[in-house]
């Protein structure tokens, strides 16, 4: 994994790649830090950095486009998984060069801080716990940027993808509050996720039979659920969806002063998942 992980590292600082991410994100949370910290007088830096979260929407993808899709493309990833290491050993590599780059302008920031407590303001408890957060959210942006990459050959479709997956990500509250809490809708969203459920693990098992099996659960459970407990399948839905909010945690540091360890370990095990799937895609490939 660590031959893995130097490659992937200097190919991304060969490119130039790496050097432009991190000069573009350093650059813009040094505007919205001078706008909304020196200009505007705001005490905590947490909340410039959490106005730039869509920017990270936009900005990730673009850094893990080539990371399995060019493999694909280029037919290297072949030669990948003849090296002395799993499958997962190249992913885990390739991830956490990706993360070393992410994490560079994250180091710059924590600069600003120290540019707020010069003038007598700021908080470093909530500030560097906000940063130490956001490497949390770039981690898992990191893996469903990989995942994207992993079902394409294409850099393009990898890259708008991902930012369209990110953004519904962050839009996730707002999406689930249009939801009527009635109990057809209900029916039909709990048939929608399993329906994707079921695509995305045959997908990437490679066992059409097993995606047919988990869809087949999902409606026999939501016919009974319907059926048997209709006052609390009504609003079934909207609590389930509420669960996978990616904003909230960020909400709790930045507005709420609130250390959310459960959105810590929420970011942990999203990564964790859209890892594995990635793994999972990979060796689907491998033996098609």
């Amino acid at each position: 994994m660590t031959a893995i992980y130097k490659r992937e590292l200097r190919s991304y600082f060969n490119s130039m790649l790496g050097y432009v991410f991190a000069a573009a994100v350093t650059l813009v949370l040094g505007l919205f830090f001078t706008i909304y910290n020196l200009r505007g007088g705001h005490p905590y830096f947490a909340f410039s950095l959490s106005g730039t979260i869509m920017i990270f929407a936009f900005a990730v993808p673009l850094l893990t486009m080539k990371s399995m899709a060019e493999e694909r493309r280029s037919r290297t990833d072949q030669m990948l998984l003849t090296y002395p290491v799993s499958v997962a050993g190249v992913i885990l590599g390739k991830f956490f060069a990706m993360l070393t780059v992410f994490v560079i302008p994250m180091l710059i920031s924590c600069l600003c801080p120290l540019v707020i407590a010069k003038g007598g303001g700021g908080s470093y408890l909530i500030d560097y716990s906000t940063i130490f957060l956001f490497l949390f959210l770039g981690a898992m942006f990191i893996s469903v940027g990989m995942y994207v990459s992993s079902l394409t050959e294409s850099q393009l479709i990898a890259a708008v993808a991902g930012m369209v997956v990110l953004l519904l990500m962050l839009l996730w509250d707002t999406l689930v509050s249009f939801i009527p809490p009635t109990v057809a809708a209900s029916a039909v969203g709990f048939l929608i996720l399993f329906a994707l459920a079921a695509l995305i693990f045959a997908r990437s098992a490679g066992h059409p039979a097993v995606g047919i099996a988990i869809f087949g659960a999902g409606a026999i459970f939501t016919i009974l659920c319907g059926a048997m407990a209709s006052r609390w399948f009504a609003t079934a839905l909207t609590s389930f969806l509420g669960m996978f909010s990616v904003y909230g945690p960020v909400s709790n540091f930045v507005s709420n002063y609130v250390f959310d360890v459960k959105g810590l370990l929420y970011y942990c095990v999203m990564t964790a998942v859209f890892l594995f799937l990635t793994v999972q895609s990979v060796q689907r490939c491998q033996y098609r």
